[in-house]
């Protein structure tokens, strides 16, 4: 099946329920005190919110960090027997919530359950002085969990249980702004099932498809399709792995995380060169291209109005559709285990994925595989 030429328009009357937002997502860590700083320090996050021991919790702590309309939090057990520690061990730091901001958790839930979701956990409501938010939970691919979070009564700095908090460390922003779509990798002949629960549960469209011929290497090949809700702003393209000659990233990826995950997150940002600039600066690593992929770049992708040297020397990537173009790179994987890494995006009226950039993207994470010894 070739790229579909042009993207589906999204149609909100079509969504189970109403999304407003990613509202938060959550990494269990092996130690969230440094996760955060790392955070702060690369990628210019603050602080925002804290939850442990200090504020009556005994069981684990959680930093909450902010940066435009984007919320992570960093969790960590401390119990090794605790199912965040279970989690950190079988799969390294990873993505275990993807939470979704809705208007009536309630409604929302019961709505999933019926079209067929299974339950994370049930709902519940917390309070403190600055109001009450209801959570609730339904399962997604691999551990991952989407919760659904409704906080229109609340006026805190995160959550219930949670005390706002600031750091001393007051780290320069990068200018990273909201959270374009988030990749979930799945194992061999499950792309179309999680596809599927998309679609039937929460009432996704199927936005865009990417078969072996378009992904794909001499080496290595891969599936993807992409699934958004009605207004856009919630988009999950779900990979497999595709026959090749080799390991492939997603065949990677499986085995070192041990199942099906988040791979990547990619930021959107409105001026990816100062953006860039400023995480290679903190220390940040990307993935490299090499300097003949500029050289027609431009026959392909026609007029942008950045200075083409100022993108070679950065290696960000470039490709357009019918909409725009947009420029974009990615990081190497933050961690040790070839895992979750980030995209960091600037559209320019593309509503695409990049599809121009595939091959030389793919090559770059086979040469780093190759010098880890898995390709």
């Amino acid at each position: 099946m070739q790229l579909t030429q042009k993207i589906q328009q999204s149609d909100s009357h079509s969504d189970t329920f109403e999304i407003l937002g990613t509202d938060y997502i959550e990494f269990y860590v092996g130690n969230a005190k440094q996760a955060a700083h790392f955070y702060q320090s690369a990628f210019g996050f603050k602080l925002i919110a804290y939850k442990g021991p200090e504020t009556g919790n005994r069981d684990f702590c959680s930093y909450v960090l902010q940066q435009d309309k984007i919320r992570f939090v960093f969790t960590s057990s401390f119990k090794p027997d605790h199912e965040i520690s279970k989690h950190v061990v079988r799969h390294g730091d990873g993505v275990k919530v993807l939470a979704l901001w809705v208007n009536d958790v309630q409604d929302s839930f019961q709505k999933a359950i019926q079209r067929g979701a299974e339950v994370a956990f049930e709902p519940y409501t917390e309070q403190d002085r600055n109001g009450r938010v209801t959570i609730a939970g339904i399962k997604t691919y691999g551990e991952t969990v989407h919760a659904l979070i409704e906080r229109k009564e609340y006026q805190g700095a995160f959550l219930p249980g949670y005390e706002a908090r600031t750091s001393a460390f007051k780290p320069e922003g990068t200018g990273l702004k909201y959270v374009d779509h988030c990749v979930g990798n799945v194992e061999l002949g499950q792309m179309n099932r999680w596809v599927k629960f998309y679609q039937d549960v929460l009432g996704f469209k199927l936005l865009i498809t990417f078969d072996d011929k378009d992904i794909s290497t001499k080496y290595t090949a891969l599936m993807s399709k992409v699934v958004a809700n009605g207004s856009g702003y919630i988009k999950f393209p779900i990979n497999e792995p595709a026959q090749g000659l080799k390991k492939s990233q997603i065949d990677e990826f499986l085995e070192f995380y041990q199942g099906a995950g988040v791979q990547h997150i990619a930021i959107a940002t409105d001026n990816i060169i100062e953006t860039v600039s400023k995480l290679r600066s903190n220390g940040i690593d990307f993935l490299y291209v090499p300097e003949t992929y500029y050289d027609d770049v431009l026959s392909r992708v026609g007029k942008i109005d950045e200075d083409l040297e100022k993108l070679k020397s950065l290696n960000i990537l470039i490709d357009r559709d019918e909409d725009g173009y947009l420029l974009q790179i990615f990081t190497k994987p933050l961690q040790d285990r070839p895992t979750v890494f980030f995209e960091i995006i600037q559209r320019k009226g593309a509503k695409s994925f990049g599809k121009g950039n595939f091959k030389a993207l793919f090559e770059a994470i086979e040469r780093e595989q190759e010098i880890r010894g898995n390709l």
